[in-house]
């Protein structure tokens, strides 16, 4: 219950990882405020941590790429809520697919999701985490983000800036008091695999190295307690990813044959 009455955002609460993350922190006793587009599955997941935790929690619907929908939401949070202890940035989407045949309205639409909504909210609950000289910020990037490989040219662009806001995010808040964690997860069984991979081939190609939400969940649940400046899920994928920044021409070769299951 070390999370006890802490309030909590998760962004894409409303199924696979993110609703792990809340029913994780829901068992430990948080606050938990759950922000999705799906206004049904986000107050399923709400009773369900308010039975776990024994506590309020909150289910606001949030389209993180709609600046309106953000501020919005951030009101009603002020409002109903309070201050926001922890921010987990886990909204985000992908479409495997040859970088000349994505259409650009694809290519802006996941910038739009994966980083720029993702800023807009962040920078208004940094602001009220650095008046409070206290917070944690946890933003789900992905191991595309440090390993490229073959169609995803457009999904590792995203998550690599948000690594690369992470990093200087969390030099720029450290002097408040404010932690900020990225979560580099590999392949991960749910479904955003049926949006971004809808013949399902990639998913089962890949065997072990599929991560169960559960188990990541409460890996990142735990990092609220003891904060860490990064999570490598599978961690051979972040030896891997050591690897390929030291060898970067060993690395592309692997990465466009022995990584390319898509």
């Amino acid at each position: 219950m070390l999370l006890e009455n802490k309030v909590i955002v998760v962004t894409g609460g409303s199924a696979g990882l993110g609703e792990q993350i809340c029913y994780e922190a829901a068992r430990r006793g948080a606050i938990v405020v759950i922000c999705a587009r799906r206004s049904q599955l986000i107050n399923k997941v709400k009773e369900h941590c308010m039975t776990l935790s024994g506590k309020p929690a909150y289910a606001f619907q949030l389209d993180i790429a709609d600046p309106e929908s953000v501020e919005n939401v951030i009101a009603s949070i002020r409002e109903k809520v309070g201050k926001v202890d922890i921010l987990v940035n886990n909204a985000g989407f992908g479409i495997f697919q040859e970088f000349t045949e994505m259409k650009p309205e694809t290519i802006r639409n996941m910038f739009e999701v994966n980083v720029l909504g993702m800023m807009v909210l962040t920078q208004q609950i940094a602001l009220e985490m650095v008046d409070q000289r206290s917070g944690h910020i946890i933003n789900v990037a992905s191991m595309a983000g440090k390993i490229a490989t073959p169609k995803t040219a457009v999904y590792s662009a995203t998550k690599f800036a948000v690594l690369g806001f992470s990093n200087a995010l969390r030099l720029e808040l450290k002097p408040f008091g404010i932690h900020v964690t990225t979560v580099n997860p590999g392949p991960i069984e749910t479904a955003f695999f049926d949006q971004a991979d809808p013949s399902g081939n990639y998913l089962a190609s890949l065997g072990t190295f599929v991560l169960e939400p559960t188990k990541l969940a409460k890996t990142i649940v735990k990092a609220m307690i003891h904060p860490k400046r990064e999570i490598n899920r599978p961690q051979v994928m972040g030896v891997a990813a050591k690897f390929y920044t030291l060898f970067p021409a060993i690395g592309d070769y692997l990465a466009g044959s022995l990584f390319n299951k898509k």
